[in-house]
């Protein structure tokens, strides 16, 4: 599938955050997101396909990590190896659900955390997906707010970071409309 811009907006100091039409799998940056649930079990969704490409070594690793530690709260994000993808790592990022409440907060939240993992990790380019807007269906118009928001309170909190380029990869539909309004494209 051919990249298509969706937006790009200057966050300055060198950063900058893209939204595309893409696959996620076929980025080239340093880590991609996964759209995880809070006990880390890749049944659907981005997650699944993730973990068919990744094998079975990220499976094992994400059970491991929930049987030391325990399910991962709605927001937080916790990295691993990306198994038989090519990047660096895969960073497993927990969105709300509809109904949750209050879900643009606690999914602005889940963004931001992926963005720190992988700025700790000094990594350069991250790729995430459309988090919480597929099968936990927060509505489109609510995702494209908290990403925007997510990447800007990351941006402003860390000025610093070595993490200069953003990436949100999504598939033709709603979504792309929303994010769109939303970065003012």
């Amino acid at each position: 599938m051919p990249e298509i811009i969706i937006g790009k907006m200057d966050l300055g100091n060198g950063r900058t955050f893209i939204a595309v039409e893409s696959d996620l799998l076929a980025e080239t940056t340093d880590c991609i997101v996964n759209a995880a649930n809070g006990m880390l079990v890749h049944g659907g969704g981005v997650a699944a396909v993730i973990a068919r490409a990744a094998g079975r070594s990220l499976v094992e690793e994400c059970n491991q990590y929930v049987r030391q530690h325990g399910m991962i709260a709605v927001g937080e994000a916790i990295v691993t190896s990306a198994g038989n993808l090519p990047f660096k790592g895969v960073i497993h990022a927990v969105g709300p659900m509809l109904g949750d409440g209050n879900e643009e907060t606690k999914l602005a939240q889940a963004v931001k955390s992926a963005l720190l993992r992988a700025h700790e990790r000094g990594w350069s380019s991250l790729s995430f997906p459309a988090i919480s807007s597929g099968i936990f269906r927060v509505p489109p118009v609510t995702c494209a707010r908290a990403y925007v928001k997510g990447v800007r309170e990351f941006n402003r909190e860390y000025p610093h970071s070595p993490l200069k380029t953003i990436r949100l990869c999504v598939f033709k539909g709603p979504i792309v409309e929303a994010v769109k309004a939303e970065m003012g494209v």
